[in-house]
């Protein structure tokens, strides 16, 4: 298995990402990770993504062997925190554009990809990609599909996607390459709101399939 790595993503923010399965018992240690290291000299902000932290700094790193060394260290550690977060029920039309298109990739009738999506309580892995957007863990690996070839170009808000393992609900409008399938008039982002995103890392979703149009 390849080594944890750490990259620069600008003059004064690196990207540490560690090879491994995607799921909970992983991201979780880097929830820890991250709050281990907002600690640390020089680092304004640690954001917990998907299979990685992004650590912003207040100055440009002199030492980045010294950094990496010390991040590794702590992923080979195992630590891990774990979130008891709030479970938030989202009503959902499954009348997405490729939930036909999705049935046909995973040889399953339309009413089973719904039955299969909508049965898991999904675990809010990381917030990023747009603000508010979440990235949820517990997809049913029989509707595992590949990114569509040709993203769209203007996904609306609260357009329910699949692609890979993952799930999500788009935040706002904007480009997807991943299969829609559903949509919620559920805000996930408002700026006016205190905090503007609606959940954080460790909430959970339960979907409420409340109509099927395929």
């Amino acid at each position: 298995m390849r080594e944890p790595a750490l990259s620069l993503i600008g003059s004064r923010a690196v990207l540490f990402q560690a090879p491994c399965p995607f799921d909970l018992e992983h991201q979780q240690r880097f929830w820890a990770i991250a709050d281990q290291v907002a600690e640390w000299d020089n680092v304004r902000e640690a954001v917990p993504g998907m299979t990685n932290v992004t650590l912003l700094l207040n100055h440009v790193p002199t030492d980045l062997d010294r950094l990496t060394s010390d991040l590794t260290a702590l992923w080979n550690s195992g630590i891990r925190k774990e979130v008891e977060g709030r479970l938030l029920p989202i009503d959902i039309t499954y009348d997405g554009p490729h939930l036909a298109e999705v049935a046909d990739l995973t040889s399953l009738p339309v009413d089973e990809v719904v039955r299969l999506h909508a049965a898991p309580e999904y675990t809010v892995y990381a917030v990023g990609s747009h603000a508010g957007y979440c990235y949820l863990g517990g997809l049913d690996p029989r509707l595992e599909t590949p990114r569509r070839k040709v993203p769209l170009p203007r996904l609306p808000g609260g357009s329910l996607s699949v692609a890979g393992l993952q799930t999500g609900v788009s935040a706002s409008m904007g480009p997807s390459g991943w299969n829609t399938i559903g949509s919620t008039d559920v805000s996930f982002f408002d700026p006016t709101r205190d905090p503007p995103a609606l959940l954080a890392p460790g909430d959970r979703i339960r979907f409420n399939p409340v109509k099927v149009q395929a």
